[in-house]
């Protein structure tokens, strides 16, 4: 069974923005409501073809994170639940379908302009960076390290946010200069925080979360909220911990498989790296959507619930 596949909604509410996987709408001065389609990019482009199942583990497995932080970190969640969405935003009730399962309701923020990043291990751009210069973000790091080494304690390693291409690493120095010394010494306990209550739950389920990146907004009380999307396979490296050696890099819990196929159409000069993609095998799409889903049930234990989802 497949769900409905969702690539792009049109709702009758203000559209905010389009990310390459979220819609996002104005529900009111208050509240936003965000949609995760079933888009998916690599490598920077979006691709044509929908992964069956994405924007319902995005959602769902953000909000499960969620519910597990209520009194330690406060978050933008009122609700992800599309029949009481409907309830209180009459307007929806003709889009129930496309909404089930990948629609949260959420108090609206004053987004903080920093991708608060923590790394646990010495992967992805923090390694190309390192293997270049011995460097993170312009800082030195201790001589010697492999790939997927550990870091211990945790690397807080925030990023400019950037709407297309790469988001940059920057130092705290920087990040205390965009925000302000207060916000960043906030945001990095509040990220350290919530990466050291994830990697402990994950770490029971048999799973590494090499590194992960959250987001923050100030509510309209002042308060600083956890937002958008949280510890899911697009902002997270997981790795299986029975796979995970010092100078190799473990396969991922995440879109890994698309990764590899564009890999091999590049370096067979099929494809230039750059949109329009190449067409996408059924096979790369199903098992892209069995990684997602993978995620979820082994974070959680329990596999998604497919009875809710149209």
């Amino acid at each position: 069974m497949t769900s409905l596949l969702v690539g792009q909604t049109t709702l009758p509410l203000p559209l905010v923005r389009r990310g390459k996987v979220r819609d996002v709408y104005a529900v009111d001065d208050q509240h936003l409501l965000l949609v995760a389609s079933d888009r998916v990019s690599a490598f920077d482009v979006v691709m044509r073809e929908l992964v069956p199942y994405k924007g319902a583990v995005l959602t769902q497995l953000t909000a499960w994170w969620l519910r597990r932080f209520e009194g330690q970190v406060a978050n933008h969640m009122v609700s992800c639940d599309v029949e009481e969405i409907i309830r209180r935003v009459p307007a929806l009730v003709n889009h129930q379908d496309e909404l089930a399962g990948r629609v949260m309701l959420s108090v609206r923020t004053d987004v903080f302009p920093v991708e608060c990043v923590v790394r646990g291990y010495l992967a992805g751009s923090a390694f190309k960076e390192y293997k270049a210069s011995g460097t993170l973000a312009g800082e030195r790091l201790a001589p010697g390290l492999q790939e997927s080494a550990r870091f211990d304690p945790p690397v807080f390693s925030p990023a400019t946010k950037a709407e297309s291409g790469h988001d940059e690493n920057i130092t705290i120095t920087q990040m205390a200069r965009v925000v302000g010394a207060d916000a960043a010494e906030e945001l990095e306990r509040l990220a350290r925080l919530v990466y050291s209550h994830g990697r402990d739950l994950a770490a029971t389920r048999g799973i590494i979360i090499a590194d992960t990146k959250f987001e923050f907004g100030r509510a309209a009380d002042g308060r600083i909220l956890l937002i958008d999307e949280v510890m899911t396979p697009d902002s997270s490296r997981f790795w299986p911990a029975d796979q995970w050696k010092p100078g190799t890099a473990p396969p991922s819990f995440d879109k890994q498989p698309l990764r590899d196929w564009l890999d091999v159409e590049r370096k067979a000069g099929r494809w230039n790296g750059e949109a329009p993609p190449p067409t996408l095998p059924d096979e790369v799409v199903a098992a892209t959507s069995q990684r997602y889903l993978a995620a979820y049930e082994r974070l959680t234990g329990a596999p998604l619930d497919l009875t809710q989802l149209p």
